[in-house]
């Protein structure tokens, strides 16, 4: 998945391997097989990378180990995964404990409205895995035109829904044009 992400980071630059390669001092075999993800970049060469595309590296770093699967293929979740923005908090409340079954969390989001009771009560935490691909069924935190939401996804033929477990929320057809990223997937607590 990594490489897919850089891929698309270079191409929207209109940057070609050539270039970067020349700008990074990357061979430009080992940037097709980093691209193809045939290879991960070490974490100096993505730096490297991230620099030359002017671009933040962490949130690639998320993706390391992650890879597509064919669910995920089919709604072009490459295209939905942020590498070049991160997450802004308004407020930090506390640092809390991180429970031991979920160490890949990177943050644990408050919620803040009753959207997905029963499963997540209001004022409870939910940890999360940020710049994770989703599969349908699973809970994600989502950047909605101008909204952040946790949700149940669902893939239904490449078309994203977004689902509230309290059914008095409308569910969510995501739209070619809407603004829409998936910031990560909220990890369920054993």
């Amino acid at each position: 998945m990594i490489g897919d992400m850089l891929a698309k980071a270079r191409k929207s630059k209109g940057m070609t391997k050539t270039e970067l390669a020349r700008v990074t001092d990357i061979n430009i075999g080992h940037l097709t097989h980093i691209e193809k993800g045939e290879r991960n970049p070490s974490h100096k060469a993505l730096r490297n990378i991230c620099k030359a595309l002017n671009m933040p590296y962490q949130p690639l770093m998320f993706t390391y180990d992650k890879e597509i699967n064919v669910e995920q293929a089919s709604y072009n979740a490459i295209d939905y995964i942020s590498c070049n923005k991160i997450l802004a908090i308004d407020k930090i409340g506390d640092f809390i404990d991180c429970p031991p079954n979920v160490p890949s969390a990177a943050v644990a989001v408050k919620m803040q409205d009753n959207s997905m009771e029963p499963t997540f009560e209001k004022n409870s935490y939910v940890f999360v895995e940020l710049n994770t691909p989703l599969s349908s069924k699973e809970f994600g935190i989502f950047y909605y035109n101008g909204q952040i939401l946790i949700r149940k996804f669902y893939s239904k033929k490449g078309k994203i829904i977004l689902k509230a477990e309290n059914k008095s929320f409308d569910e969510i057809r995501v739209e070619d044009e809407d603004n829409f990223y998936i910031i990560g997937k909220i990890l369920k607590i054993k």
